[in-house]
């Protein structure tokens, strides 16, 4: 047997939890131990895509074709 020290609020709490479902502390502790543990953290992304979507929409072809001009005009022209 385990014993678990917790402050008297918070195991009149849990108490008043078991009973609210009709079970004794021993019963609902039981029965949460059972239970399949929830998936930890949050859902994988299918693509890489989806971790983007948080900077908002990605730039147009046309938005990056006019940066790339930009970038390239003066490229090698001191030679």
């Amino acid at each position: 047997m385990t014993m678990i020290e917790l402050p008297d609020e918070q195991a009149a709490a849990l108490n008043a939890r078991a009973a609210s479902m009709g079970l004794s502390l021993k019963g609902w502790l039981e029965t949460l131990a059972k239970e399949a543990p929830a998936a930890g953290g949050a859902k994988p992304f299918k693509t890489g895509r989806g971790s983007l979507a948080r900077y908002g929409p990605a730039p147009s072809l046309e938005d990056i074709a006019e940066n790339r001009r930009d970038m390239f005009s003066g490229f090698a022209k001191d030679f």
